[in-house]
């Protein structure tokens, strides 16, 4: 067996995420094809280069000295592709903007101002739940831009060389339960409120599950820990069976019942990455003029903004909205100064 750039592109996606799980899904694999390919590599070259663990995946000496070369070959190919594809696309009259994110409503709207804005342009999109994926992406050239969330106390691994641009410093995370949830008359739930209910969340997203566990023990209760998708969460969340955490602008449904946590207790930063601060100003107006138009729409979100007093954001899109006060645990405004990658909130 020879080896090629992909078997290099699976030891690094491994090394990057320590689990052979995580890995195949940010590869677009079947955990035991994942399984199998690392074996033969490891037959090929005659030594392991990970050790297995209860815990995860960690390389061994063999396996840091592989990745050491490894890295900058994947990353190199990365950049020839991307040159390569760039080129082609202004030959033929147009480019292409690579674009990550994790979930938003607000992509839709973003990827059709930018169309609406350069009619040359041709946005593509690559979703993942790992924020830390996606900006490891961006820095090895192999997207242009990444709109992801930072969960609060699980600061992302932000590598050197990105410029970032926050897009909401603090966005409170909703509870979704069901509609007829004792708890969904309330305006804001107090977690005492859900103390019985049985929470589904999914643990790849980066820092999610470790922030409701911080505040489901602040909060003094041990409740019931479940992981699954968020598609499957809102499933059983309309039928009862569990609650979930959701982000605010979350549209709402005739089953389901959206609302804040009394206290706020967990909360994300949005931002944007991208290698130059020039291609930052190339795509943040419109994402700001779409995250804030879905944030008007949703009715949970909207009261919560104004009872928090945190003025919304204009749609004029020639003018940066101002900074303003806020209370603290309120949403900035779209702020187009550069995020220190070291800081957060």
């Amino acid at each position: 067996m020879e080896l090629e750039v992909r078997h290099l592109r699976v030891l690094c996606a491994i090394a990057d995420t320590g689990s052979l799980h995580k890995a195949a899904r940010q590869l677009g694999l079947a955990q035991p094809s994942l399984s199998t390919q690392l074996r033969r590599i490891e037959h090929a070259l005659g030594a392991p280069l990970f050790v297995r663990a209860r815990t995860g995946c960690r390389p061994t000496p063999l396996g840091l000295a592989v990745l050491s070369r490894a890295r900058p070959l994947v990353a190199e190919f990365a950049a020839i592709v991307t040159e390569t594809r760039a080129a082609a696309a202004r030959a033929a009259g147009g480019f292409q903007l690579r674009i990550g994110a994790t979930a938003s409503r607000a992509i839709p709207g973003w990827l059709r101002l930018l169309r609406a804005r350069v009619p040359r342009i041709e946005p593509t999109l690559q979703m993942n739940v790992s924020a830390n994926f996606l900006l490891g992406m961006v820095a090895a050239g192999r997207l242009d831009i990444a709109f992801v969330h930072e969960v609060e106390g699980s600061p992302l691994r932000i590598p050197p060389g990105l410029s970032l641009r926050v897009l909401v410093e603090r966005e409170p995370q909703f509870v979704t339960l069901a509609a007829d949830h004792p708890a969904a008359a309330r305006r804001q739930v107090p977690l005492s409120d859900l103390a019985g209910d049985r929470w589904m969340v999914d643990s790849t997203v980066d820092g999610e599950w470790d922030a409701l566990c911080r505040a489901l023990r602040a909060a003094g209760l041990e409740s019931e820990m479940l992981h699954g998708d968020y598609l499957t969460a809102y499933s059983l969340a309309a039928t009862g069976e569990v609650v979930t955490v959701s982000q605010p602008t979350a549209h709402p449904r005739p089953d389901l019942a959206i609302r804040p946590l009394e206290g706020d207790p967990i909360g994300v930063r949005l931002l944007l990455a991208a290698r130059t601060e020039a291609e930052l100003d190339d795509v943040y107006q419109e994402l700001a003029e779409s995250y804030w138009t879905v944030a008007r729409d949703a009715p949970a979100y909207r009261e919560w903004l104004e009872r928090a007093r945190v003025p919304l954001v204009p749609l004029d899109r020639a003018a940066e909205p101002p900074l303003g006060r806020r209370r603290p645990g309120c949403p900035a405004q779209a702020s187009a100064r550069p995020a220190a990658p070291s800081t957060h909130r």
